[in-house]
């Protein structure tokens, strides 16, 4: 049995300008051990998509309106709250997107750290204290033991990362939901804090869900990747098959967008177009505006993600059909 196992996962948010559609029949699956690139534009669903499984979507004015999310066979969608803050924090960790907004500012790094291992009963106050200490130094925080009674203000955002970080590690979780990890990171801290995560993952085989907009990160130690697009999955692949070979002229166009792949002096890639407004109602494939392989089939018709290889989907009509190759 999968450790997760998301099907037909529907959130939207209910505003004064009408319903955002954010997420719609989402799927995927983890294994343990395995890591899940999720990977997408700004505003596709991909951190709502996990947010929801936590149920952390504020509501109102989000719901989640259809779906299951089946972790180690309890369904989380339909989980009672205190059940939730059973699994939050102990069974799942997760890394949250914004590190200046996501800690307390009243509150000291040590009384955060401390506070997972105190609420879920793994350790006493003083033995909490010291594991603390030992997961600041583990993300790499120089000096930790007068670092660790500073308040956030006191750090720099790449340190208040490493902060968040050692917070989702350090109940040792099952699950770990990353959420742009090393954004705030150079590259060389970024290449600790993934070695710490895949240390992790080889001592205890925990399972990883990867959000991030580095394509290059996600092709280095995903196993699997899904591409996201105005809420919904558009691609779906083991990752070296998805950089080799993507079936979807969207996941095409984010690879073209790498600077990496520019040469040097010449103008960058830019995807033409704006992401669609998801409150309005949409026909045919959402990217059809934006792609230089649409027809006019391709705004009529119904689009659902379908194999178009062995362990690998996608919602494009005309590579469904073999009509085109995007590589």
């Amino acid at each position: 049995m999968a450790l997760l196992e998301v099907s037909g996962l529907r959130t939207a948010f209910h505003t004064r300008d009408g319903v955002v559609r954010a997420v719609q029949d989402v799927s995927f699956r983890l294994e343990r051990g395995d890591t899940l690139g999720i990977v997408g534009e700004s505003g596709s669903g991909k951190s709502v998509a996990c947010l929801s499984l936590l149920g952390l979507i504020p509501q109102p004015p989000g719901r989640i309106e259809a779906g299951k999310a089946l972790f180690d066979g309890e369904d989380l969608l339909r989980s009672p709250e205190h059940a939730l803050r059973r699994i939050r924090g102990r069974r799942i960790g997760m890394i949250f997107q914004d590190p200046m907004t996501s800690l307390n500012p009243y509150l000291t790094v040590e009384e955060q750290l401390v506070e997972p291992l105190l609420i879920h009963g793994i350790a006493g106050r003083e033995a909490a204290a010291a594991t603390a200490l030992a997961a600041l130094k583990e993300v790499g925080v120089p000096d930790a033991e007068a670092r660790i009674r500073d308040y956030p203000h006191q750090f720099s955002g790449g340190m208040r990362q490493r902060v968040m970080i050692a917070m989702a590690l350090i109940a040792k979780p099952d699950l770990l939901i990353a959420d742009e990890p090393t954004t705030a990171l150079d590259v060389t801290v970024q290449a600790q804090i993934l070695e710490l995560i895949e240390h992790e993952q080889s001592e205890r085989r925990v399972a990883v869900i990867l959000i991030s907009h580095d394509l290059a990160v996600v092709a280095e130690v995903c196993d699997h990747v899904i591409v996201m697009y105005a809420g919904r999955v558009v691609e779906s692949a083991p990752a070296a098959t998805l950089f080799r070979a993507p079936r979807h002229p969207y996941t095409r166009a984010l690879q073209l967008s790498r600077p990496a792949l520019q040469a040097a002096g010449s103008e960058l890639y830019t995807i033409p177009g704006m992401p669609p407004d998801l409150a309005r109602p949409m026909s045919g494939c959402a990217f059809a505006p934006r792609c230089e392989f649409a027809t006019g089939d391709c705004t009529r018709s119904e689009v659902r993600l379908e194999g178009v290889a062995p362990e690998h989907a996608s919602a494009c009509l005309r590579a469904q059909r073999g009509e085109i190759r995007v590589t």
